[in-house]
């Protein structure tokens, strides 16, 4: 029997979600579970080199947030400025979007924006008059879920310490745990995978195959590729990694330096071709990054960890409490 969206929902008390950061970003409580063996343990992830043995890489995402929600100058109107088509062209999440049609004319930060097209899924391409200041009009992305506009502390924490590549509305929360001083201490390498508004999306298909999987800009460079190559136990950290390697995988393995699109959709049943390992936080019920999770771990498996996560009152979401898969 075929899985669907309900086969992933579980069930979560809304005071288990983390709105802010903890104090440090290794702070993280860590439940280690053991793919083969169906088992897990409550570590915290400060004990996470311990897991580490010779030949391994860990594959990080560098992708930074951009201040991409921006507002119209009359207050009325939020963009989410999902991807940059051109130098002053911008596909959109628009709120309201019954207001936003085909010719529509938008102002924000003394700009003025026209609405150029509308596609299927209710994005808009909107072309402005002028280059966007993000930086002096922007504000950071926060997920809804945090139900706060994001402050200070913020524009810090919800970046990795080493994003680099400006692109994403959301961050690659995994690695939201690392220091500097940890990422020196292990063999690492990097690839960029810019997360798009499909991160935060719902299924809204029972039919998994009916889901649209959203589109998302990636890069895998020669230096990471050639790591890869030699190593012999992959962890990815984060999903968004994941999906860099298992869409290069598709071009045909060893891994070759790649640029692309990818709409790789990773549920139940699937063989990872290069992942072996995966750090990921808790996602939300009936998402496709937990239907990712459960491709690695096994759907039973991995519910009822979840579920121990909850009673022990581990935090969920983005700044969050994380999962190793291993």
């Amino acid at each position: 029997m075929s899985l669907r969206t309900a086969d992933f929902d579980y069930p979560l008390p809304e005071e288990l979600i983390a709105v802010q950061p903890p104090e440090h970003r290794e702070d993280a409580r860590m439940l280690v579970l053991y793919k083969d063996e169906g088992r897990w343990e409550h570590r915290r992830f400060r004990d996470f080199e311990q897991f580490l043995r010779p030949g391994d890489l860990a594959v990080l995402n560098d992708t930074k947030v951009i201040p991409a929600r921006v507002y119209s100058d009359d207050g009325k109107m939020e963009l989410l400025l999902l991807e940059q088509l051109g130098p002053q062209a911008w596909r959109c999440l628009v709120k309201p979007g019954r207001k936003l049609r085909t010719g529509a004319v938008i102002v924000a930060g003394g700009i003025t924006g026209t609405v150029r097209d509308v596609y299927p899924d209710g994005d808009r391409l909107i072309e402005f008059d002028a280059p966007l200041d993000l930086d002096r009009m922007g504000q950071l992305p926060l997920p809804p879920y945090f139900g706060r506009a994001a402050q200070e502390p913020d524009k810090e924490r919800y970046q990795t310490v080493y994003a680099r590549a400006d692109g994403s509305v959301a961050a690659p929360t995994a690695g939201l745990h690392f220091t500097r001083p940890l990422l020196d201490r292990i063999p690492h390498a990097f690839v960029t995978l810019h997360v798009g508004a499909g991160t935060f999306r719902p299924v809204q298909t029972e039919n998994l195959d009916e889901h649209p999987m959203h589109s998302e800009r990636y890069e895998l460079p020669a230096d990471a590729a050639a790591r890869l190559r030699a190593a012999q136990r992959v962890i990815a950290i984060g999903t968004t990694s994941a999906r860099v390697l298992e869409s290069c995988a598709k071009n045909g393995l060893p891994l070759e330096p790649a640029t692309g699109r990818t709409e790789l959709f990773i549920r139940p049943p699937y063989t990872f071709r290069v992942v072996n390992a995966l750090l990921t936080n808790f996602h939300l019920p009936k998402s496709t990054l937990l239907m990712l999770v459960s491709a690695l771990a096994g759907r039973e498996c991995v519910l009822a960890a979840y579920a121990d996560a909850v009673r022990e009152r581990y935090r969920f979401y983005s700044y969050g409490d994380c999962m190793l898969l291993i």
